[in-house]
This record gives C-alpha cells, structure tokens and sequence, in this order.
C-alpha cells in the first residue's frame, strides 16, 4: 500500500475548533488534579492557535460553540479520524464524552464529507490514539482506545495498513509523538515513547525518520504542507519546552510557528487535540 504521495500529505483546506467551555477548568478529565486551569488565559492561548490555522496559514476554519455540559469537548480530535473524504466519528472511551460527537458530525456532514459512526458498543476509540503517516495508520491501545475501536477504523480506511501500539504510561498515542513531515516521526525521550516507537518500527514496511525531543508533551506537534509556505510546524512554545524547541530549530525547511498550550496541557490537551483538520476537494 504506497498511501499519499509526499506532496499530498499534510495538505488541509478546512479546520474543525470548538471554544473552550467554563466548566473546562473543574470538571475536564485528567490524569493530574493538583493544577488549576486558568480560564482566560486557556481561551487566549486557544485563540492564538485558531488565529495560526486561520490567518497565518489560511485555512479555512470551523468553529463550534463552546458547550458547559461537554468540559472536555474542545479535544475535537478525539471525536472523529478524518482522511480523505472519509470523516470515521468515533466512540470515545471515557462515556462521559461520548455526546460531544453530535456537533462534530453534523459539522462534518455539512463539509459533505462521508461520515461513517462507529456504532458497535463493544468499541472504543479516541482520534488521540491515531497516528497517520499518509502511508499508514498506527492505532495507540490505551486506556481510552481498544481493539475493536482499531478494527473498525481499519475497516473504514481500507486503503491504509493499520497497526496497533501498546500504550502504557500516557493517556494516548500522540501525548509522546506526532509527524513533522511526510516521512519525519517526532518522539519524545521517555521509555515508554521509545518503546512505542520501535513497535513502530517493527510493524512497519516502511523506514521513517525520527526526530527525538527531550520532553514528551512537546512530541505532539501540528504539521501541515501549505502552499506557497512549504512544510509548517506548530510546537509547543520556548518558553514551556526550550530543550524541544532547540531540536524543532534544526528544521531549516520548516516554517516553525510556536503556540502555547500551558493551561490545556493541565487537563492532557496536546496542540493536535484541539482541532480536526481535513484536506476538502471542491464539490463538482
């Protein structure tokens, strides 16, 4: 299975936001519960990444209203796998999420896109436990993420080989890696991510290229192939991981545009989480 050809991956027109709700900052799951959120300052650094999607890269983007019932519902990524013109929406593993798809999915219907459910109550997927290479997809088993969740999105994306990776010490696939080009792997430094990465590796037909950063959380990155801009990379912030930001500063043919993410990070919000982003061809 050749995937996208290298020129295609990473190209996106549309982007699918949802504003942060109040109730983020005492009711959103999380693995720590000592850090408290502060709210206007989580809204201002999500507005800067929004303004990055929209006017410094130009996509097109859609942004939900925040909702008080749904806490955890800005992490849009988790609700749905978009490739191509397939929208997979998922079944989230933590119940208490599970409403958030409705928005989501009338979103993606109304970009016409093929929205398939995952209705099988035995599955369980998370988008953060989805990694695709434009050559493959590796599916993250975590706490939030099983076996039949990965099955059901093999069956959804059949053009594409899908893999399962053991997840142990984070709440998903993506809190410790992310792509950063078509054929680039950024990994974080811990054991559990280098463990992660050479199953990988070992599943994979394919040799990619990696990128290791010293801290995990700045492995999640947002990578796209914007035209007239070449390859785009969106990091977490100097001023949060400066060791990280100094390996992302060996990328000379990247565009490299740093976003802060401190008070999502305290509810295990990495910068993919917060969007949905989906290449749209023109309706005939």
């Amino acid at each position: 299975m050749a995937g996208l050809a290298a020129s295609q991956f990473g190209l996106y027109t549309h982007a699918v936001v949802r504003a942060i709700p109040k109730s983020l900052c005492a009711h959103a799951l999380r693995t720590d519960t000592e850090k408290s959120v502060e709210f206007a300052r989580s809204v201002q650094q999500h507005e800067q990444y929004i303004t990055a999607l929209r006017h410094t890269l130009g996509l097109n983007v859609v942004e939900l209203p925040a909702d008080e019932d749904l806490p955890d519902s800005p992490f849009v990524e988790d609700t749905a796998v978009v490739c191509g013109g397939t929208a997979l929406v998922t079944r989230t593993g933590a119940p208490s999420r599970r409403r958030e798809v409705e928005a989501v999915k009338k979103a993606l219907q109304d970009l016409r896109l093929n929205v398939v459910e995952m209705t099988d109550e035995s599955a369980t997927l998370d988008g953060g436990d989805v990694l695709f290479t434009g050559r493959e997809f590796f599916v993250g088993l975590s706490k939030r993420t099983n076996q039949r969740g990965a099955e059901i999105l093999a069956d959804a994306f059949k053009d594409y080989a899908v893999s399962t990776v053991p997840v142990y010490d984070n709440l998903h696939l993506k809190s410790f890696c992310s792509m950063a080009a078509p054929n680039l792997i950024v990994i974080g430094s811990s054991e559990g991510a280098q463990k992660a990465l050479k199953t990988m590796q070992q599943m994979s037909d394919h040799r990619y290229d990696k990128l290791t950063v010293p801290d995990d959380a700045a492995a999640n990155c947002v990578y796209l192939n914007v035209p007239g801009k070449g390859h785009v990379l969106l990091h977490r912030a100097p001023e949060e991981f400066p060791e990280s930001v100094k390996v992302f500063e060996k990328l000379k043919d990247h565009m490299l545009i740093p976003v802060a993410n401190s008070e999502l990070a305290k509810v295990d919000g990495c910068l993919t989480c917060c969007s949905l982003l989906i290449n749209k061809k023109n309706d005939p």
